[in-house]
């Protein structure tokens, strides 16, 4: 379901199908890159991969389910960093694995 800024909603889905946080974006994609920022972050991108976790986000409104594959890692802040912002930083990263439809 399409907000009034064009974005929509995704709600994250445990393994038991319980329903957790909810992250907005304009894609899927946005949405989960959101989502995997928030795993456990790994020492590298290459060990992160290693490490993938499935995600899936479920679309508000719809019977869709988004499963992607999703890692997380830290990583030096940018050089033209604000002075807020601290030294070390989560990146993360998502691989789109399909669409899912509920049938509840």
């Amino acid at each position: 379901m399409v907000r009034e800024d064009g974005k929509r909603n995704f709600v994250l889905r445990e393994e038991d199908g319980s329903e957790s946080s909810v992250f907005s974006g304009s894609m899927p994609r946005q949405a989960a890159l959101k989502a995997a920022r928030r795993l456990e972050p790994q020492g590298s991108e290459d060990e992160a991969k290693e490490h993938a976790t499935e995600i899936h986000l479920r679309e508000k409104g719809t019977d869709k389910v988004h499963i992607f594959h999703a890692w997380a890692w830290v990583d030096d802040a940018p050089g033209d960093k604000p002075d807020w912002m601290e030294g070390d930083i989560t990146k993360g990263n998502v691989s789109k694995q399909g669409i899912e439809h509920l049938d509840e």
